[in-house]
């Protein structure tokens, strides 16, 4: 199951990575990711580590931020990888010592193969990996002053540098001038830092030493700035001949495979997102999404496109050639296949994503939302499984945010109901990340006086005591994320709709007063979230203003009449006892 688009931690996590849910992990919508981009290659050159000389080098990626570069089952790029990268063998052990000076040499990385006949993308990215690698741990190494290891470093850098220029010269196009001309500079600063390196080793005087420090971090701030330059440029030109090739193509087998390794690059990052943007990707997406002969492979392409607009540059291009406008057509399609639609969600999720700012000037937008929130609450009621739910529902939740309208629109359309009903429905509701968007609709649509009666109509107060109580199955940090979401805006919404003395009086009568008591009181319900503690708080004395005789003493000594910061205090420094 993935995780929605967008709404921040209300379809947060970003679309997809789906890690709107990266794709590792539960994908997607906006966040955004949560998070949904990583460390990128291009970066490197950029906002280096602090170090010595005012230099930095902390934005090279980590080695496990790696770069995905296809989706496959993780023992499959595991052993992938075997072919690529190996151990150095130096922590052979007599009686249990190691015979390695150097408690990290076994972190060593060999490049022990290529990347396959042909495959330029495999060799950018699996050999920008390990440069960035290489580059990051020496920059640690210098910080140690540990000029051993940086000279051995710097000199296997150099010949993963010089690797990666023959072999991909070898398997690309012509190289352009200015190709040529980065890749000679880099080759120079490599052979620099080699030279200046191996200087240091038989230098003993620490201020000459120092001196020379600053000079090595400068130079290795450079050299990365070059690797980026150069591996940008390389790796547009590989897009810009994916997207020249989706765009000519008129074989469904060649548009399918061109479709999928353009989806897989969207996985690297927000760097190559804007790549993809800026070299056209968008554009002959949308073509392919305008094509009947193409029905089938809507799906991969819509998945594509939601990846694509997690940076601005993607929605601009979205936007520019009517990409809301053929979402829409999608959406109100029956013809369209469930999966098709529920892609086509995903992407309005994206774009919508109130984590996005720049998503806030979609104007054409506006123009196709009505079709557009119909459509979502059709399929809403319809859906088959809980990730078309989910999809759905995080784009109806991000919409709330997006315009005020579509909340109107909601209620006009008894969309609490069709929520509602859902919840009841495991197929369909069956984790946090749902309930999730399910409580940010109805706490967006609270504010408006006329949906008290629908809450009450449908029991909609009980959903929401059930929703305070929400607990997490896994317990990884994202579900428990989620599960504190869940709680703050059931209680958020609960505060809302209690300005309706009926709504009030339904709570009191579901003994939610003692739930949020519970939830104040008790941090371990709350898995001490401030947020969720501030929001119960807040519903507390709101119920409390309507029927204060459902508290006790204590509680409306401590919890209602001081000030709310006051309470919040004494609750969030309770401990709780054990006895």
């Amino acid at each position: 199951m993935r995780r929605p688009p967008g709404n921040g931690e209300t379809a947060s996590e970003g679309i997809r990575g789906w890690g709107l849910w990266g794709r590792h992990e539960p994908r997607r919508l906006g966040c955004a990711g949560p998070d949904r981009c990583g460390q990128a290659l291009l970066q490197i050159g950029v906002n280096m580590m602090a170090l010595p000389g005012g230099r930095h080098l902390d934005s090279i990626p980590l080695p496990g931020q790696r770069l995905h570069l296809m989706q496959v089952d993780s023992v499959q790029r595991w052993m992938e990888d075997l072919k690529l990268m190996t151990e150095c063998e130096c922590m052979c052990v007599l009686q249990a010592k190691p015979i390695s000076l150097e408690e990290d040499a076994q972190g060593d990385l060999i490049l022990a193969g290529g990347s396959g006949p042909g495959d330029p993308l495999q060799l950018l990215l699996k050999r920008g990996w390990v440069i960035s690698t290489e580059l990051r741990r020496i920059g640690q190494k210098l910080a140690q002053d540990r000029w051993a290891r940086v000279h051995s470093m710097s000199v296997r850098l150099t010949c993963h540098a010089r690797s990666m220029v023959s072999e991909y010269s070898a398997v690309s196009r012509s190289s352009s001038q200015e190709m040529g001309q980065i890749e000679k500079l880099l080759m120079e600063k490599c052979s620099e830092l080699s030279a200046v390196t191996e200087r240091c080793l038989q230098v003993e005087n620490e201020h000459i030493l120092k001196s020379m420090k600053a000079c090595v971090s400068e130079t290795l701030s450079t050299l990365g700035q070059h690797f980026g330059q150069l591996l940008e440029l390389a790796l547009t030109r590989e897009v810009q001949a994916l997207v020249r090739k989706i765009d000519a193509s008129d074989n469904i087998y060649t548009t399918e495979s061109t479709t999928g390794n353009l989806f897989s690059l969207t996985q690297e990052g927000a760097p190559l997102c804007r790549i993809i943007a800026k070299e056209g990707g968008v554009v002959a997406l949308f073509k392919v999404c305008r094509q009947d002969s193409f029905r089938c492979l809507y799906p991969q392409a819509l998945r594509t496109l939601a990846s694509i607009c997690c940076v601005e540059e993607g929605v601009h291009q979205l936007e520019k050639v009517d990409g809301v406008l053929c979402l829409a057509d999608i959406l109100t399609d029956d013809s369209h296949s469930e999966a098709t639609r529920a892609e086509a969600a995903a992407v309005v999720a994206q774009v919508t994503s109130p984590h996005l700012p720049f998503t806030q000037h979609l104007s054409s937008f506006l123009e196709s939302m009505e079709e557009i929130v119909t459509a979502l609450v059709k399929l809403c009621q319809e859906a088959s499984s809980g990730e078309v739910f989910l999809l759905a529902s995080a784009a109806l939740a991000n919409i709330t945010f997006f315009d005020t309208m579509a909340c109107e629109m909601l209620l006009q359309l008894k969309a609490i109901r069709v929520l509602l009903e859902a919840c009841s429905d495991k197929q369909r509701v069956d984790t946090p990340y749902t309930r999730d968007q399910i409580v940010t609709i109805l706490a967006n649509m609270s504010v408006l006086e006329q949906c008290a009666s629908d809450i009450i109509q449908e029991n909609g107060v009980q959903l929401i005591m059930g929703l305070l109580s929400e607990k997490p199955r896994s317990g990884t940090p994202a579900e428990v994320a989620a599960c504190e979401r869940v709680q703050q805006k059931a209680a958020v919404t609960l505060a809302r709709l209690s300005r309706d003395p009926d709504v009030a009086r339904e709570a009191v009568r579901l003994s939610c007063m003692s739930r949020l008591i519970e939830l104040c009181r008790s941090p371990s319900k709350r898995n001490s979230s401030d947020a969720v503690l501030v929001a119960c708080l807040a519903a507390l004395r709101r119920l409390a203003g309507v029927c204060p005789e459902g508290l006790q003493d204590s509680d409306f000594q401590q919890l209602v009449q001081p000030r709310l910061v006051d309470s919040f205090l004494l609750c969030s420094n309770m401990e709780e006892s054990f006895v």
